[in-house]
């Protein structure tokens, strides 16, 4: 089922790829898992990214451990839940070679072959299912992964191919091309899909209003987005909860509207729910208000979050983001202090954030020393911490100490971790100031093993080295704008 929620993300940032469909939205809570389902997703998530988990799921069977596809199912949920594309595949394709395919697992593999090897091999797995199972939901998955690769013409031809099929085209297939028109800027589509609506008597639902306030947040469209707020409060057929308001107050947020904002984070709090997403509510609400500057009311919902329910990981880095906000660095001190103490699962991701808000204030030996104070523990910074830290001595001017950081980062980085362009620059130029060509195709391999720049662009830069065309390998590599380098959490990470 789709949740509502998704459109909060959708009217926060917009532009960025918005799923309307999920075969697997909804998490499942692993407190609720028997213990043996818990024991084999631990060992499928401890096992090595480049490991595959098929050995893993034929030594279960083989130690006489049960399992059945309803188990499978909800692993896979977690997995995707997660964004764990890849084990989420190789699961839903070894449980298809075991138990027969359904409609169901179709949709499910179609979709994880989009998000992990490409629309391609998505087309091909859709083209090779037997008939019988190219239904109306799995000519929708195929649509949905058109949708997100915003490739208009192929979308526009699957919904064609529906028609001619006679399959009747439900408010969902409607919302997934909306939602790529007001991605792809084709408003006159846009506009023209939503009478076609009206006009055949497709109802409106939460998803469909979630698209139409995002574009009119886009435009700063007040007078449209008080229009599409009355129209969704009077639909007696749409309920509005939590998340349909807090779109709503991103929305005027985006548009300048702060009062009208303010209002809708009003209703965001009378109706958080007493429920699972009643912690996902306060921490969204939070960096809401931090958005528009209200210090005071930050800091009171975060004082009732810690009232209602134990606070992890997640709730910390919202509290943290949020007050870095405010440039409030002295209570980010304060937050990580009090979060060292609960002793949960250490989170890199939450000492960087007040790395990061040091770095930007000049106080190096501050970041230093938390960078310190981790390794004591026996942790390991990430490719996170030693990026932030080289683009602090970046900004002070000091090169060579950024080559030396940079390259820690690029050591300690995953697969396909992307460099901030401006400390790569700065790296290319201290060789360049040295005379280092040695050094730096060194760097450039050392890059491209991570994956961190396309092949084309490795090959370049090597030649540029070897021809000692400094001028084009600069190029390559021009000077970015400043980044953020605090970590924002989104409202669905892992605690």
């Amino acid at each position: 089922m789709m949740r509502h929620s998704h459109f909060i993300s959708l009217v926060k940032n917009v532009g960025n790829p918005v799923s309307l469909y999920s075969t697997a939205s909804t998490k499942c809570h692993r407190d609720l898992w028997q213990g043996s389902l818990n024991r084999l997703y631990d060992r499928i998530t401890a096992s090595s990214y480049k490991a595959s988990v098929v050995p893993i799921l034929d030594r279960w069977l083989q130690d006489g451990q049960t399992l059945d596809k309803h188990g499978l199912l909800t692993i896979i949920k977690e997995l995707r839940h997660y964004k764990n594309y890849t084990r989420a595949l190789e699961v839903v394709m070894w449980m298809n070679e075991k138990w027969s395919v359904g409609t169901s697992d179709v949709v499910i593999q179609l979709d994880l072959i989009a998000k992990v090897h490409g629309i391609e091999q998505a087309e091909n797995y859709f083209n090779n299912t037997p008939k019988q199972l190219k239904v109306p939901a799995a000519y929708n998955a195929l649509l949905n992964c058109y949708c997100l690769a915003k490739q208009l013409e192929k979308a526009e031809a699957t919904i064609q191919r529906m028609r001619d099929l006679g399959f009747s085209r439900t408010s969902w297939s409607y919302n997934c091309l909306l939602n790529l028109y007001y991605k792809t800027e084709n408003h006159e589509k846009f506009d023209s899909l939503l009478g076609e609506m009206e006009e055949k008597g497709i109802p409106f639902d939460s998803f469909t209003y979630g698209i139409r306030l995002g574009a009119a947040a886009a435009a700063s469209d007040l007078e449209e987005i008080d229009k599409i707020m009355t129209e969704w409060e009077s639909n007696p057929s749409v309920y509005l909860d939590w998340s349909n308001y807090a779109a709503a107050a991103s929305g005027y947020t985006k548009a300048g509207d702060v009062d009208k904002a303010l209002a809708m984070l009003k209703i965001c709090e009378e109706k958080i729910p007493i429920s699972k997403r009643q912690r996902e509510a306060y921490e969204h609400l939070m960096t809401q208000y931090a958005v528009l500057g209200k210090k005071d009311d930050t800091l009171r919902l975060w004082k009732c979050y810690k009232e209602q329910m134990k606070i992890y990981n997640k709730g910390y880095l919202c509290i943290m983001s949020s007050l870095l906000k405010f440039d409030d660095i002295e209570s980010v001190e304060k937050m990580f202090e009090e979060w060292e103490s609960e002793h949960l699962t250490y989170d890199i991701r939450i000492p960087n954030i007040l790395i990061g808000a040091y770095t930007r204030n000049g106080l190096l030996e501050k970041a230093e020393a938390i960078i310190s104070r981790i390794i004591l523990k026996d942790v390991k910074p990430n490719s996170k911490t030693w990026s932030i830290l080289a683009k602090g001595y970046l900004h002070q001017g000091q090169i060579e100490k950024t080559l030396e950081l940079a390259t820690k980062a690029v050591i300690a980085a995953p697969p396909r971790w992307m460099p901030d362009k401006g400390m790569v620059a700065a790296c290319l130029e201290c060789f360049k100031r040295k005379d280092d060509l040695e050094g730096a195709e060194e760097f450039i391999k050392l890059l491209g093993d991570k994956n961190s720049i396309p092949l084309n662009v490795h090959e370049r830069l090597l030649s540029h080295i070897k021809n000692e065309n400094w001028t084009a390998l600069l190029w390559e590599f021009p000077k970015g704008d400043d980044e953020e380098t605090s970590e924002f959490m989104p409202v669905e990470s892992k605690q």
